[in-house]
């Protein structure tokens, strides 16, 4: 369309949530060479001090857990002038644990992924939603997945908290009408990041096969699909955006015999 106005990359100042890899570092690389300001945050300080020594003074390594709401609050309080005025939170901290049924899933498991993928994601947003609204800019960025509209065996509680992060987004907007903040969830397929080795434990054997022969997405694609979003007009607000690989698609129905 001619004369279409994207939005200035330099007016945007971006919280990452798990920005130390996959698709948190690739979209914290995104905005920054873009011109955002980008406050990186994650549990691993050496890979965020890494990302700021790549990119710039333009990103600030922030180490904090997304499970300790008292940190975390104290940490976006302590935010410096140039960084405070945030106007994108991708929430994108989260994992799963394990692959196996539910009757011999781990309970530990479970309850890592509710307070990382729900609990987490909830502090985040509670954290930083508020100034937005004060503010009147704002737009909420959630890591959703296929896997909270299709399950899959072994899916079970990781599932389940991506069919809340949906959940969440779509009530978020329902809270939000009539303030000019919006939200937005990506619902990645396939994605060949570190998220096989975190769900296996480490086993690299185990995680490799995930991905073998398949052309999966990557975290670079799903950068761009955030800044995309993120950059369109303020009037236009993407509900939600499904992502597979070409080589992925959910279809037929099992029958056990």
């Amino acid at each position: 369309m001619s004369g279409y106005q994207m939005l200035d990359p330099s007016t945007l100042v971006v919280l990452i949530t798990g920005a130390t890899s996959g698709i948190g570092a690739a979209t914290a690389r995104r905005f920054v060479l873009a011109g955002a300001k980008v406050i990186a945050t994650g549990r691993r300080a050496d890979r965020l001090i890494a990302l700021r020594d790549e990119l710039g003074p333009n990103l600030l390594p922030l180490e904090v857990d997304v499970r300790d709401n008292e940190a975390f609050v104290a940490a976006i309080a302590g935010l410096p002038p140039a960084f405070a005025g945030i106007n994108i939170v991708f929430a994108n901290a989260g994992l799963a644990l394990g692959l196996d049924p539910a009757h011999k899933a781990s309970l530990k498991d479970w309850e890592d992924m509710v307070d990382t993928n729900i609990k987490g994601l909830l502090y985040t947003v509670r954290a930083v939603l508020p100034g937005m609204v004060e503010r009147g800019a704002g737009h909420v960025v959630f890591t959703g997945s296929v896997a909270g509209d299709y399950a899959y065996p072994g899916g079970n509680a990781y599932g389940g908290t991506k069919a809340f992060v949906k959940q969440f987004a779509l009530n978020l907007q329902a809270d939000l009408l009539g303030t000019p903040v919006r939200v937005t969830n990506i619902e990645p397929g396939m994605v060949e990041t570190e998220f096989s080795l975190v769900r296996f434990h480490g086993d690299a054997g185990k995680s490799d096969s995930v991905y073998n022969g398949v052309e999966a997405l990557t975290g670079e694609d799903i950068a761009e699909q955030i800044f995309f979003c993120c950059t369109v007009p303020r009037h236009v607000n993407i509900n939600s955006l499904q992502v597979f690989p070409v080589a992925q698609s959910f279809a037929g129905f099992k029958v056990a015999r």
